[in-house]
């Protein structure tokens, strides 16, 4: 089990080494961007996902209304997972493709930025959000990993982790929302 382990965890390290090879800095970078020119603007993240990647939501969330290492005023973040009442009223009133995009709509403006999580981009509650959100002038952000499947083609910026395992996905996710909380953090301390 110890080579095991030892595989795992080197795997983890290749994908986030990926990242360095590849344009994944300069996507972070933009992505950073977008969130500071939001809040900047008085707008919030609204952040989303399903089952790993809602959780995911709730602790970048967590991270920003909170504090990630520095003592700063709260940063307005709503993580669109949280309410169970809405979710299973929207799911079995309509289905379970609007129960984000529904959100989006009685809770986003302009100056928003709408960060939906789907590691395989083929979440249709993600992509029916992204195109809530387009309507109302909102940009949109994913983070996937694979191809980015149906959401990659549906958000303004797309975040994709190069791999196709989903444990290695969701890690590289959690990486990044933390460097993007730490320089979101910076700008505004």
């Amino acid at each position: 089990m110890r080579e095991r382990v030892k595989e795992i965890i080197l795997e983890s390290i290749q994908v986030k080494e990926e990242l360095l090879r590849n344009k994944g800095v300069d996507v972070i970078l933009d992505i950073t961007n977008m969130a500071i020119d939001c809040l900047k603007k008085g707008g919030k993240l609204i952040v989303f996902g399903n089952g790993g990647s809602a959780s995911d939501s709730q602790h970048i969330v967590a991270e920003l209304v909170g504090r990630f290492k520095k003592e700063r005023p709260a940063l307005p973040a709503i993580a669109l997972t949280t309410n169970s009442s809405i979710i299973t009223a929207l799911a079995n009133d309509y289905s379970y493709e609007i129960v984000f995009s529904r959100q989006v709509e009685a809770l986003g403006q302009k100056n928003d930025l709408v960060l939906g999580i789907s590691t395989s981009g083929k979440a249709k509650n993600v992509v029916s959000a992204f195109k809530q959100a387009k309507k109302m002038g909102i940009k949109t952000v994913l983070f996937t990993g694979g191809d980015g499947g149906e959401a990659a083609k549906t958000a303004d910026l797309v975040f994709t982790a190069p791999s196709t395992i989903t444990a290695r996905i969701q890690e590289t996710h959690i990486t990044v929302a933390h460097i993007i909380c730490e320089l979101i953090e910076e700008a505004f301390v």
